[in-house]
């Protein structure tokens, strides 16, 4: 149960609270340290996973507690982005939305005995993410490329919903055909 890939998602976790401290708390370099926990944060979640199935060692522990530690990584690094101004709630609802909803989906499927991969819709959801909070928590910095965070919050949200539809036709279609 206790393997590297579990480590990192339980790392990933315990640096969600230094996030939001970090991007909350206002002093010189702040925005500096809390891209870089970010970013350290969003590589465990891809190192997690890479290791876990080249070294067989995927886990049940793992199984749930990673899309856990993902979904609070990227809550508390949107809300935090609201509470800076940043970000309009309006649209990080709609992110936040379609995380639970996807989860929901994969939960009503698997008790109905199917299985939702991910897609690549999901995966590019994840890297818009990924970069537009990156740029939205340096964009005090950026000055006039500031606007570039706000480019890619669009896009995070166009993608969010594009990747939910994907996953609501998944649901529905292999639901459908086991009912059949």
């Amino acid at each position: 149960m206790w393997n590297l890939p579990n480590s990192l998602t339980v790392f990933r976790i315990l640096l969600v609270p230094l996030l939001v401290v970090v991007l909350l708390t206002r002093f010189s370099g702040s925005e500096f340290w809390g891209l870089g926990i970010f970013l350290l944060a969003a590589l465990t979640d891809l190192f997690d996973g890479i290791i876990a199935r080249r070294t067989g060692a995927v886990t049940v522990v793992g199984t749930l507690l990673d899309p856990i530690a993902d979904k609070l990584l990227i809550s508390a690094a949107f809300i935090s982005l609201v509470e800076l101004g940043l970000a309009p709630a309006w649209m990080v609802v709609i992110i936040l939305g379609r995380e639970f909803a996807v989860t929901g989906l994969r939960q009503v499927a698997h008790q109905r005995g199917v299985v939702i991969a991910a897609t690549w819709w999901g995966k590019l959801k994840t890297l818009s993410q990924i970069i537009c909070v990156s740029l939205l928590i340096v964009s005090f910095q950026l000055g006039r490329w500031a606007l570039l965070g706000k480019i890619a919050l669009w896009v995070a949200v166009a993608l969010a919903a594009a990747s939910l539809v994907t996953y609501f036709r998944a649901f529905w279609r292999r639901v459908a055909e086991v009912g059949r």
